[in-house]
This record gives C-alpha cells, structure tokens and sequence, in this order.
C-alpha cells in the first residue's frame, strides 16, 4: 500500500471513529437526561473534557494562549459551535425523539447556504433549492409520524432543534477565517467557555439532584465526557488531516443515520419505512448542499 492510499485509508478509519462516537452520544444522552437536567449534564461533561484535553494540549506543548485580537471571534464562536449545537441540541432532546433532533439539527448545511446569501454574496442556485426542498420534505415527514397536532413540548423542541442548526450554519459563515491557534487549542477553549456558561445556568436554575444519577446515568456521563468530545475530537482532526474538507463534511452524515438506527436500539424509537425516506430525502438535500459548500 503506498503512502497516499495508508493516508487516505487511515482517514476513512477515522472518521468511521468520528461518526460512530458522535451518534452513539444520542441515545445516551438521552437516557442521562432521564436523571439530570440538560444545561448542567451537557456543560459538566464539557468543562471535564475540555480540562482533560487541556492537559493533553500542555503534555504535547502545544500553546493555549489566546491572541488578543483573536479573542472576540473565540467567544462567538463558542457560542454557535458549542452553547447553540451543544445547548439547544441537548435541551431538544427533552422533547424530542433522537431521530427528529438528528434529522432537524442536521440541516444545518442547507441553512448554511441559505445564510451565505446575505452575507456572502453567494446566490441560490437551482441545486440549492432542490437542497431545501429535499431537506425540508425529510423533516416534514419525520415530524408526522404521529400526525401534525403538536404540543407544547414538541413545538419547543421543533423550535431549539432548529436554533440549533441555524445558529451553527450562520457561525460557520462568519466564522470562516481560522482563528490563529492550533486544533486542540481552538476545541480547549471552544468547549470550555461554552460548556461552562451552560454549567453555571444549569447550577442555579434547574437545581440538578446530583444524588439521583445510576450506575447507567454515571456510564452515559463518562462516555458523553471522554469520547464525543475526546476521542471523536482527536479523530475529527486526523480526519482533516488526511481527506479533503467537503469528503469528511459528507462523510459526518453518517452521524445521523447511525444515531437514528442507536436510539431504535437502545431506546426503542421507531424505525420503519418513514424514518428510511425521511432520512433519504433529508440527507439527500444535505448533500446537495455540502457540494455547493
């Protein structure tokens, strides 16, 4: 095997690592949410990891300083990569099935191409509207599984759902210079001040019973600790290192579709043929989208 095809090899590996960790954290953290609330379960296991990864950051010297003129980008962009998708993301599931949160969040690519009209200029093209249509008719559908009439509930979690994309794809198109630190600096930082203005809210508002969690809240807890935002991290960053951007982006579809096809296992959520075409024609709109991007 020559030194390309091992790279791009090892590549795919790691993001079959990537993928597979991040749709796992789905169902589990669901089921975590059954025992803790989700501003302080979400922000705790982020300021842990992000502790963790620092350490890491300092054993292989790698700086953690912050450039000053870099500083205002940082917090906004740990705002819509971490307190929006993390946050919101995590608060849907109170609502939600994994399945539609999976499907709703991961439009975040076609909201991306719709904001870079207004601010980059970039016109809708017959393929980004058949990008919308497809992904908005892939969540449609999902959301009908048990009819239109919604609640409260599950309008709330409509709602954060997609905030969550939203607020995500429109960080991604203002955040699209680098900032100037290395990889693992940018997701120290990132994670902890993100995950940390949703610990302390969660700590004073939703009063978490910290005697209630189980032996299962407690596996789900280090699991969502260590590998979405650890192991999955380190694999993303290999990921980038060896395929090209817009093949790791559409390769991270694979995210909902497994996280989907997990909560059905784990928690027994459906999955028949509406949930196949919905995630069809969602991901099919996705992918339209990612190859405009």
């Amino acid at each position: 095997m020559n030194g390309a095809r091992r790279e791009k090899t090892i590549g795919f590996l790691c993001l079959g690592v990537a993928a597979s960790g991040w749709a796992f954290n789905w169902p589990l953290m669901k089921l975590l949410l059954q025992e803790w609330p989700p501003l302080f379960a979400r922000g705790l296991a982020g300021v842990a990891a992000s502790l963790i990864l620092g350490i890491m950051a300092v054993s292989q010297r790698q700086s953690l300083k912050v450039p000053r003129e870099a500083i205002p980008r940082l917090l906004f962009s740990s705002f819509t990569n971490v307190v929006a998708w993390m946050g919101l993301g995590t608060m849907a599931m109170k609502f939600v099935t994994v399945g539609e949160g999976a499907l709703i969040i991961y439009t975040m690519p076609i909201w991306a191409m719709l904001f870079a009209w207004p601010f980059l200029h970039l016109r809708p093209t017959v393929r980004d509207v058949i990008a919308l249509v497809l992904g908005m008719a892939g969540v449609t559908l999902i959301l009908g599984g048990s009819g239109y009439a919604f609640d409260a509930g599950k309008l709330i979690g409509v709602v954060l759902s997609l905030s969550c994309a939203m607020l995500f794809a429109l960080g991604n198109v203002l955040n699209r210079s680098p900032l100037p630190m290395p990889r693992l600096a940018i997701v120290v930082w990132q994670v902890g001040l993100g995950c940390l203005a949703m610990l302390i809210p969660g700590i004073l508002f939703e009063r978490p019973n910290y005697a209630a969690i189980s032996p299962l809240g407690v596996a789900c807890f280090v699991y969502m600790t260590l590998v979405p935002m650890g192991v999955c991290y380190l694999a993303w960053f290999e990921t980038l290192r060896r395929l090209p951007t817009v093949s790791a982006s559409t390769g991270m579809l694979l995210v909902p579709v497994l996280a989907i096809i997990a909560a059905a296992i784990v928690l027994g959520e459906p999955l028949g043929m509406r949930e196949v075409a919905a995630v069809a024609l969602t991901l099919g709109g996705v992918t339209l989208a990612l190859q405009r991007a």
